[in-house]
């Protein structure tokens, strides 16, 4: 299973124990005695945003800061993420709970968003920012390209969505916040009429966004 998931990411570990820490939920951890996957994907976060970053700075030279922000926070965002983890089979392999599996959990878009975060943490961990950027590069290669144009920001497209079909205007309400200071997690929800939608995130504004994402999507269908 580590050989198929090192082909995915096209880096072969020298330390195998960063790939199954980065692919062990919390729920799990603690049965195990090790770590979860959220110290790896704190790491991999920052080492993405960089990435993508640096990335977009080379496709789109012409571009100002304000393009460059909102193609970066798409490119991140939960939703891309958990597509990109799902298209690469990242979900099979993550280890969880007993429980946490009966739930459905490894379907969850933050539990595979935050995964691929963690595997991109892992393979920075154990070789560097080269092999990291290649993995990214590869697995975001189609989401770059299909991204024409700089996206407008989640919120923004959910209220002038609504508005131009005279809805009534999202809500956003904070479901809960959970984890330590350092390091949280938000669980948002976005109402208009009898329409929900749900973001999760380490921060209020990214996790506002994520909802007006989903509740978007489902409008929209």
């Amino acid at each position: 299973m580590s050989t198929k998931i090192e082909e995915i990411l096209g880096h072969v570990f020298s330390r195998p124990e960063l790939l199954r820490e980065a692919l062990t939920h919390r729920s799990v951890a603690g049965r195990r005695g090790g770590f979860s996957n959220e110290r790896l994907e704190f790491i991999g976060d920052r080492v993405l945003g960089l990435l993508i970053a640096e990335w977009l700075a080379e496709r789109f030279p012409s571009e100002q800061e304000g393009e460059l922000g909102r193609r970066l926070a798409h490119l991140v965002s939960q939703p891309v993420l958990a597509e990109i983890a799902d298209a690469v089979g990242l979900g099979a392999v993550i280890a969880v709970g007993p429980g946490a599996a009966r739930a459905g959990v490894k379907q969850q878009a933050a539990v595979l968003a935050d995964a691929l975060e963690a595997a991109i943490g892992a393979v920075y961990l154990d070789g560097g920012l080269e092999p990291a950027r290649g993995c990214v590069r590869r697995a975001w290669d189609t989401a770059m390209t299909e991204l024409a144009a700089p996206p407008k920001d989640a919120k923004t497209a959910l209220q002038e969505w609504l508005q131009a079909r005279g809805h009534d205007l999202p809500e956003y309400v904070v479901a809960t916040r959970t984890g330590p200071s350092h390091s949280p997690e938000f669980i948002i929800t976005v109402t208009s009429g009898k329409q929900t939608g749900t973001g999760v995130a380490k921060s209020k504004r990214a996790a506002e966004q994520a909802a007006a994402t989903d509740l978007l999507r489902q409008l929209q269908r």
